[in-house]
């Protein structure tokens, strides 16, 4: 049927060519184009088709010769994979056209591709476990030579060796030892005597006394961990009556020898160690109440201590006021004391995170305000070794440092207090709330410090402004000379209060200023300096309030000096030329 297919099809290809050519020749009649160019045409349309046939026949033996070379190929492929998975050789079936046989030896050698990296992925494994088993249990390996394929059959000795090993490790009584022996360490460290009649037989020397069954491992399992919670709870009773002992000492101004000596001589078991800490413990609570006057003035004051580490205000200091200054000393009073003590201390733990963090921003705050104090001060340009570069890189650190800290600080804080349902104070004072209270702070005392240097400045130019007084007439004969207000005035024998910096271009340079400024001129300055005063406190540290230098070309200031050292008679009356 596929056969009769072909052939229709190409009967029906030679007749569309002769159909395509009877257009061609009605189409070349209708123009007229005489024989020889028909020829010409018909040449053509000839020489196309046959190199389209030509193109297609040559692709088509090249596709021949491309599948016999991949036969060939997965052939060799296919005898070395049955050879190294020692399975028989691949046999083709009769018949085959060679398509059909390209196709079937390709998917046979995809899929012992396949089945070998299994294998091998299974052997990596199973070689893994088997190592693992032999190491602990100190026996050979199962052999198997590195870098061959295993077999089917390997693989399922390999499998067995392994299930074998498991079972030996589980019926050793290794496990079973092991736990016997940390109950008795157990038992000695904290002076346990046995009670039970499985206490007594897990501390026996005794191997055959217990048969290795799971019911009895697990039973030993349970009386370890009995053990490891006693002597835990053991372990946290002596560490509390330590610690309980210690803050006696400290109140009761104990002798550091004594309590070294009495350290030193603590020996044996927990619990002898524990009956020992206990009797101190009594021996110093008994002398506590001989000295209760004293030991509560130590307790306030290491309550004084730990309020202050917290930044506790007023308001926090409060509630144990009534307390705290009760002079009737008792033993209820101390226990209030101790208790409040240990209240804070709880919550010193809590917040000691957020209080390094307030320290550093309290550090860096401090080195702000102390850079913008050097700022202001004018003798800082005289430095010749470095210190100003210096100082201004350190200053951009610092003022790159406090919002970082800033915002780290309010994360955290927030987090907290969502957690703990209670606000973190500073000094009564919510954390922001304090920061933004110092730069309010430092931003009104930078006003008033603006306000005194504009006041001082003021005072200083009525100081001197000179009233104008008429020249009086010379004597009759008198010596002609110049006026005694026409002197000759140095351009540079300024005052270091009447020097500005001049900038042209990146460069700074000193020269006399114009006149003091009028209230005009000052009037129109503040606008300036109270838009930005409206800038919130954390943007301030990158743009404080400074005087902008006045701009001047250096052309200007050349002009104006050379003007002024031409001159061969200054006039003071002159007015200084404005930059």
């Amino acid at each position: 049927m596929s056969s009769r297919r072909s052939e229709a099809l190409a009967f029906s290809l030679v007749t569309g060519i002769n159909h395509a050519m009877a257009r061609l020749v009605d189409i070349w009649d209708n123009i007229g184009i005489m024989e020889e160019q028909r020829v010409e045409r018909m040449e053509t349309v000839k020489k196309h088709i046959e190199g389209l046939l030509n193109d297609m026949i040559t692709e088509e033996e090249a596709l021949k010769l491309r599948i016999r070379a991949n036969i060939i190929t997965f052939k060799k492929q296919l005898d070395t994979l049955c050879l190294e998975m020692s399975m028989d050789p691949y046999k083709m079936e009769e018949g085959l056209t060679v398509l059909q046989i390209e196709k079937n030896l390709r998917l046979r050698v995809e899929v012992l591709t396949k089945e070998k990296g299994e294998r091998l992925k299974e052997l990596h494994g199973l070689q893994q476990q088997d190592k693992e088993l032999c190491v602990e249990l100190c026996v050979t390996p199962y052999y198997i030579p590195t870098g061959s394929m295993p077999s089917c059959t390997q693989l399922q000795e390999l499998r067995e060796h392994i299930q074998t090993l498991s079972e030996e490790k589980k019926s050793r009584a290794k496990v079973f030892s092991g736990l016997r022996e940390d109950i008795r360490k157990l038992m000695e460290e904290m002076g346990h005597e046995p009670e039970t009649s499985l206490e007594k037989e897990s501390v026996g020397h005794d191997e055959d006394v217990f048969l290795l069954t799971h019911e009895n491992i697990k039973a030993l399992k349970l009386l370890l961990s009995q053990m490891e919670v006693k002597k835990e709870s053991l372990t946290n009773t002596l560490a509390e009556l330590k610690e309980r002992s210690m803050c006696l000492w400290n109140r009761l101004d104990a002798l550091e020898q004594d309590c070294n000596v009495f350290q030193e001589s603590v020996m044996g078991t927990l619990s002898d160690q524990i009956t020992q800490w206990q009797g101190e413990l009594d021996r110093l609570t008994d002398l506590q109440k001989t000295r209760l006057e004293d030991v509560i003035d130590k307790v306030r004051q290491e309550l004084v201590a730990f309020w202050d580490k917290c930044n506790m205000g007023p308001e926090q200091r409060e509630p144990f006021n009534a307390h705290f200054c009760d002079n009737n000393v008792t033993e209820e009073l101390l226990a209030l004391h101790d208790a409040a003590l240990l209240k804070v201390k709880n919550y010193y733990d809590q917040v000691k995170p957020f209080l390094e963090a307030l320290q550093r921003w309290e550090k860096c705050w401090a080195l702000f305000q102390d850079f913008e104090k050097k700022a202001n001060d004018p003798n800082r340009f005289s430095n010749r070794g470095g210190a100003l570069l210096k100082e201004a890189k350190e200053k951009v650190k610092v003022q790159k440092m406090l919002p970082k800290l800033e915002e780290e600080l309010k994360k955290g804080v927030e987090a907290w207090e969502k957690d703990q349902g209670s606000a973190f104070l500073v000094q009564g004072q919510r954390v922001m709330t304090y920061i933004s209270s110092q730069w309010e702070e430092y931003k009104q005392q930078r006003g008033k410090e603006k306000s005194e240097r504009a006041a001082l400045q003021t005072s200083k130019k009525g100081e001197m402004t000179t009233p104008f007084k008429t020249p009086t007439k010379r004597a009759h004969g008198g010596i002609n000379g110049p006026t005694p207000n026409k002197i000759r005035k140095p351009f540079f024998q300024k005052t270091p209060s009447q020097l500005t910096r001049v900038r042209s271009s990146s460069t700074f340079i000193s020269v006399p200023s114009s006149k003091p400024l009028s209230q005009v001129q000052m009037q129109k300055m503040r606008p300036l300096e109270s838009s930005s005063s409206q800038r919130t406190p954390l943007l301030e540290c990158n743009s404080t309030e400074r005087k902008q230098p006045v701009e001047i070309s250096y052309s200007d200031f050349a002009s104006a000096l050379f003007k002024k050292t031409s001159d061969s008679v200054f006039n003071s009356t002159e007015k200084d030329p404005t930059f």
